[in-house]
């Protein structure tokens, strides 16, 4: 608003509150509670997220000089729009079959397609022709991955496009080509180290005339998918990105021909603005990276983002609520300023994905469009308080461990000597943690789960597994892909295999005494035992103890949960164990005061929020022989 306008401000009458009036209001509802315990959040990344931020919070960050469009490109490459391709990956072993997908899908709302190739296999000439048949490449986005021979497959396609009089100018592209990959996932490069990229530098060379086609790729998506928090995706990204560079110019090309042929993969997960501020700090941390090699046009260090929805937390069972989570994820990436979006159908963590599950998945971003307009305004995350200091705090913490990375030699030789495996474990492990703990929550998983769901067909070991592709004659260790939810998953499973065979074990509660500890326990320990697929039964309450042992014992239960109040314990535990007579497990819903009065009258297993989920139900798994 000008200083000249008439028009008052809004809420013009009320005078301005400090921080200090904040933080003194705040503490005096917290009524004594630790603040920092309390508000504070301490993220994966290292740093800590307040609960509220001000217009002061943003008056040191560097990066808020720029306009989208313009260097370090935080606010995106595009000035004009938000848009962003809506892409669709399609297994592509049978080139026939997936041509007629691929001219499905492209009228349904596609603009992107990533054909998934035979990795055993060269593609010909001939391939191409049945492959591309009937697709007009310059209004669609053509990937390839899995691809044997990326530089024989590069030059196929400039002599299709060139028989079919096609303006390179005009095809926009990628071949999913990324030596550190390799190592990363299988222990060992495609071909020797030096020609792994020499390769690269060819692909490089090769595509000069494709400008809108990029034939390299970094794959960062896969730190991602095996438990990192964002600050690692991105410096790890990053150092394979500037392995690229460095090794490329140092063969004698230019950082104006490297960089604008690298497409960058990032994984996206549910943790919404956190990751909305990764691909924001992803394009700043880049541009600089790009600018130390002093590029003749700073439109080389843009960098080209490609999302695709996150496996890691993906779950087999209550799988619609894969739903949920794809949907913010696709929000996160297009808000982010992704340049393409690939949404996971929500079965693909046990199947094949269906026509059905493959058309939701599209309608998703396809709604962020049409309805929800997400393509129409540029950065719409900019100028907040809260995600403009995430974008700096995570930019922080990546541009560390980016420079630690750099100092053991680069990405290739930091892997090499065990750096980021290292580094990505302690995160990994502190996640796995966290799910069995239920300090993190996976719906339908180690929470809530849906009682009456069972999964009746055979499912191979592989879909509770991590993802192992490490070669024979590997060279170091690998990463190995996971789903947060894979332990509690082969838990449940093991029980439903057990029940096929009439062994469910049964859990019954034995809720008395106080109202509103009974029904709280009670609700607790039947979330509890389902998500080990124990078929609970649960009751309103007894009168007496006797009552609900006479009642529960007619279910010929295996376990049985006594729900009540800590203060009522002393008495109405060890009253339970007696009528029981060991015809079944007694397990108290709480940590109550008394535990160690009761343990030594033979009352041993307990059940509360400080449990270990998914050992103590490993643990009642095994005591019951399954």
């Amino acid at each position: 608003m000008s200083e000249n306008s008439k028009t008052p401000y809004l809420f013009a009458e009320f005078p301005p509150v400090t921080t200090a009036e904040w933080e003194a209001v705040i503490n005096k509802d917290l009524k004594g509670k630790d603040y920092e315990k309390t508000l504070i959040w301490r993220t994966l990344e290292g740093f800590n997220a307040k609960p509220y931020y001000r217009a002061e919070d943003l008056a040191n960050l560097k990066h808020l000089g720029s306009f989208p469009g313009e260097f370090p490109y935080v606010r995106g490459n595009n000035a004009n729009s938000n848009n962003w391709l809506v892409r669709q990956n399609i297994e592509a072993k049978d080139l026939a079959a997936a041509n007629k997908k691929a001219l499905d899908v492209l009228g349904k709302g596609i603009e992107s397609l990533g054909f998934v190739l035979d990795s055993e296999k060269d593609i010909t000439a001939a391939d191409l022709e049945v492959l591309l048949q009937g697709i007009c490449l310059p209004a669609v986005e053509i990937n390839f991955s899995s691809v044997k021979g990326s530089l024989g497959l590069l030059k196929e396609l400039k002599a299709y496009l060139k028989k079919h009089s096609y303006d390179f100018a005009t095809v926009r592209g990628s071949i999913d080509a990324d030596p550190a990959r390799d190592l990363s996932l299988k222990g060992k490069f495609c071909c020797k180290n030096q020609e792994s990229y020499e390769c690269i530098k060819n692909l490089v060379v090769e595509g000069q005339d494709l400008p809108l086609f990029r034939t390299v790729s970094v794959n960062a998506e896969i730190f991602g998918n095996s438990g990192s928090s964002c600050s690692q995706e991105l410096a790890f990204g990053l150092a394979a990105g500037a392995e690229i560079l460095s090794r490329l110019t140092e063969m004698g090309l230019s950082v104006d021909q490297i960089a604008p042929k690298i497409k960058f993969n990032f994984s996206i997960g549910s943790n919404y603005f956190l990751e909305i501020s990764k691909l924001r700090a992803a394009r700043l941390l880049w541009s600089k990276v790009v600018e130390a090699y002093q590029p003749a046009s700073l439109a080389s260090a843009k960098m080209y983002i490609y999302s695709s929805t996150s496996l890691y937390n993906k779950s087999v069972y209550d799988p619609a609520a894969n739903m949920l989570r794809t949907t913010t994820e696709a929000m996160s990436a297009a808000i982010g300023g992704a340049e393409s979006i690939s949404v996971l159908a929500y079965d693909a963590t046990f199947q094949t994905p269906t026509e059905t599950t493959e058309r939701i998945a599209r309608n998703q971003q396809l709604l962020l469009k049409e309805e929800s307009y997400f393509d129409k305004i540029v950065d719409p995350a900019g100028g907040s308080y809260y995600i403009e200091s995430l974008t700096d705090s995570i930019s922080k913490e990546a541009w560390k461990l980016f420079l630690a990375t750099q100092e053991k030699g680069g990405y290739i030789e930091a892997f090499k000597a065990g750096f980021v495996q290292a580094q990505l474990a302690e995160v990994a492990n502190k996640r796995k943690q966290n799910i069995a703990t239920r300090r993190e929550i996976l719906l339908g998983t180690n929470q809530y789960p849906n009682f009456t769901e069972s999964i009746e067909v055979e499912l191979p070991a592989s879909v509770f597994a991590p993802v192992d592709l490490t070669a024979a004659d590997a060279t170091v260790e690998t990463l190995k892909p996971f789903r947060a939810g894979q332990a509690f998953e082969a838990l449940r499973y093991k029980t439903e295999l057990a029940a096929r065979n009439g062994k469910r074990p049964v859990v019954c509660m034995l809720p008395v005494g106080s109202l509103a500890m009974r029904l709280a326990r009670s609700q607790f320990s039947c979330n509890f035992f389902a998500c080990a697929g124990f078929k609970v039964v649960d009751f309103n309450g007894f009168e007496t103890v006797a009552e609900g042992v006479k009642v529960v014992l007619e279910k010929n239960p295996d376990i049985v949960v006594i729900c009540s109040s800590d203060d009522e314990y002393a008495t109405l535990a060890p009253e339970a164990a007696e009528l029981l007579k060991g015809k079944a497990i007694l397990v108290v819903a709480g940590a109550p005061a008394c535990s160690e009065d009761l343990k030594a009258k033979g009352i041993t297993n307990f059940i509360s929020v400080k449990n270990n989920v998914l050992e103590t139900l490993k643990g009642y798994q095994a005591e019951l022989g399954l």
